[in-house]
Order: structure tokens, then C-alpha cells, then sequence
């Protein structure tokens, strides 16, 4: 019998002084069994980073979701879509290959990698050159060591507090805050 997903809730407050987004937003994430906390964790951060896009984007209507991740390879991590059911955001975590980011382009407007993990210096030397022409890809490295302290807010019912000013995502809850100072590698 297969493992199921477990279910996560969070309240997430975002507080985007950097694109004037203000918003507290109710998620639920379902963490694949081979999904660790830090990757659930960043896909929330990728959340978080972008929700001002909702806003500046969709004008407030569309719906910025997680999608089925590890349990669907053909659906995005996080998107963004619009109103009218086109995507306009399609987000990754982790290091995918070069075909589905490729074919991720082919279905919305822009595709934001966000590696994380030790490896990701290797990742990316070996598929730089082969994404170099995507526009539409743009690739923010999570620092490692901000990574793993997010791990560490992971429960299974969270109050996350995000506050983001100067590039700079701040991560709070009642287990302690995080800094996370992604930086953009294309």
C-alpha cells in the first residue's frame, strides 16, 4: 500500500515592502512522502517571494497555488494562474532538468527555478549553457544554510510571518526567524 502525502496548514502573513503587497494567505501543503521539510519549506518561500504577483500581475484576480510536485512531474511546484485558467507563473524548487523547464516555457509566461541544496553549484554549471537561450527562465539560488534553517519552522499546523524588503525574505514564526537572500543566477 502506498505512502500517503502528508497534509500541512499555514497562516501566511506576507508583508512585501519591496512591491507593496500585503496580504495574509491560508495554504495547504500536501508534502509528498519523499518531500523533505526543507523542500516543502521552499516551496512556501517561493510562494512567499512571489505573491505580489497576484497583484501586479492578475490585478488580484487569479490563484496562486501549489501544485502536485513530486506526485506530478508535469505540474509546476507553484503557479500562477489568471482569471481566464492561463498560467502565468510557473515556479520549480530543487534542480529539474533542462526538458521540463523547456516544456514548462512552452505553457506560461515565466518559469522561475529555485535551487537550494548543496549540489546546486554542480546543477547549474551543467545546465547553464543549455537554458541560456529560455527568456522566459529566470534561476534564484536559496543559500543552503537558509535552507536548512527553514526545515527547522516546519509543523504541521504553521503561522509564518514573511516579510520582504531589499531582496531580502524574512521568515517568522513562533520556533524562531530565518533569512533567506536568494540570489539570481539567471
Amino acid at each position: 500500500m502506498a505512502i500517503k502525502s502528508t497534509i500541512f496548514k499555514a497562516n501566511l502573513s506576507i508583508a512585501d515592502i519591496d512591491n507593496g503587497y500585503y496580504a495574509d494567505h491560508s495554504l495547504t501543503l500536501a508534502r509528498h512522502p519523499s518531500e523533505t521539510d526543507e523542500r516543502m519549506m521552499i516551496r512556501l518561500a517561493a510562494l512567499a517571494l512571489n505573491a505580489y504577483k497576484l497583484q501586479a500581475i492578475c490585478n488580484g484576480d487569479g490563484t496562486l497555488a501549489f501544485g502536485a510536485g513530486l506526485s506530478d512531474v508535469e505540474d509546476p511546484d507553484v503557479s500562477l494562474t489568471d482569471f481566464t485558467g492561463r498560467k502565468r507563473l510557473w515556479i520549480e524548487v530543487g534542480q529539474p532538468e533542462e526538458k521540463p523547464i523547456t516544456k514548462a516555457c512552452s505553457k506560461t509566461d515565466a518559469v522561475i527555478v529555485y535551487p537550494f541544496n548543496h549540489a546546486s553549484e554542480i546543477w547549474w554549471k551543467g545546465i547553464e549553457n543549455k537554458i541560456a537561450r529560455l527568456d522566459k527562465v529566470q534561476v534564484w539560488r536559496i543559500p543552503t544554510d537558509a535552507s536548512q534553517e527553514l526545515a527547522k519552522l516546519a509543523e504541521r499546523s504553521m503561522q509564518l510571518q514573511a516579510t520582504i524588503q531589499e531582496n531580502t525574505l524574512t521568515f517568522s514564526s513562533n520556533l524562531g526567524s530565518v533569512v533567506v537572500e536568494p540570489v539570481r543566477w539567471k
